[in-house]
């Protein structure tokens, strides 16, 4: 308990690292390796590898082999929490892989969707990106090629999501080249944009909303309105025009999608010549009043 004290490791977050490792587990096991589907990052290379070596090279051991190494090259910029919880889904993940490989059948069809590539593809991205989207919620990675992307992507002027996705279509050309075929590779690419779309899904809130930017010159009058029918504060800033050089007012506000209709109609009440923006948030904070 002394070490978890020292690095600000959180119980409730290895819990939930645990959680990660066992659903990605259960994702690949059951949906993907079946139907020599392959995952993004590392989780393909793993498939890739484990189909190429003998059967004693298997999934869950190349999964360990390569994931382990990046995560502690990832140590310095990633912070000491970050790769305990990393390694640790990691772990799981394999062991859990393992179990299921061992327990059932997986050589010829899929457990629960049989043959059906499409479903194979379209599930195991869903499950697998909803494993690593629970472990980059809770503050880990459970696929080294992600650390890799956040630490190079910016010295090779990528982003990291460009990263990820050359990383990945290379792959996907090279498993394409070895096997012969375009088929698989192709479905692949399904299970990564479901995966993906998952992952930004779990890991950003699966409770969105909108913020508002609203440029007046009646901030007292279009904030007013605003707390009295929504019941929730506003952010006042004082601004200037740029082209008029005008004394302006920036109004921030945060609503649900429901309420935009209604906000947009307050606002121009109050200011018809009011500006807005509207933006997509992920969670919202609040700390408690001291």
């Amino acid at each position: 308990m002394k070490v978890l004290a020292k690095y600000n490791i959180e119980p409730l977050k290895l819990i939930w690292m645990i959680v990660a490792g066992i659903v990605s587990a259960f994702g690949i096991t059951c949906f993907l390796s079946p139907m020599h589907l392959y995952d993004s990052g590392i989780a393909g290379t793993s498939l890739l590898l484990s189909q190429l070596t003998p059967p004693w090279c298997s999934l869950s051991l190349f999964l360990v082999v390569l994931n382990v190494p990046l995560m502690f090259y990832g140590l310095k910029k990633q912070g000491v929490a970050f790769t305990i919880y990393s390694v640790f889904a990691v772990v799981v993940y394999s062991v859990a892989a393992l179990i299921i490989e061992e327990c059932i059948d997986l050589s010829i069809e899929s457990p629960i969707a049989g043959t059906d590539i499409l479903l194979c593809a379209v599930f195991g991205g869903l499950i697998c990106g909803a494993g690593s989207g629970i472990a980059v919620r809770h503050g880990g990675a459970i696929d080294g090629v992600e650390v890799m992307a956040v630490i190079f992507a910016k010295s090779l002027n990528l982003t990291v999501g460009t990263f990820m996705m050359i990383y990945n279509i290379c792959l996907y050309i090279i498993c394409g080249l070895i096997f012969h075929s375009w088929i698989v590779p192709l479905y692949s690419i399904v299970t990564y944009y479901v995966a993906l779309n998952t992952i930004d899904f779990i890991a950003e809130g699966l409770d969105r909303s909108k913020s508002v930017m609203i440029i007046t010159e009646k901030g007292d009058k279009v904030s007013k309105a605003l707390m009295e029918e929504f019941g929730s504060g506003t952010t006042i800033i004082p601004a200037i025009g740029g082209y008029t050089l005008k004394e302006r007012t920036v109004v921030y506000f945060v609503v649900n999608r429901f309420q935009i209709a209604r906000m947009r109609q307050l606002v121009h009440k109050a200011d018809p010549h009011a500006y807005l923006t509207i933006s997509e948030v992920a969670d919202i904070y609040r700390s408690e009043q001291q």
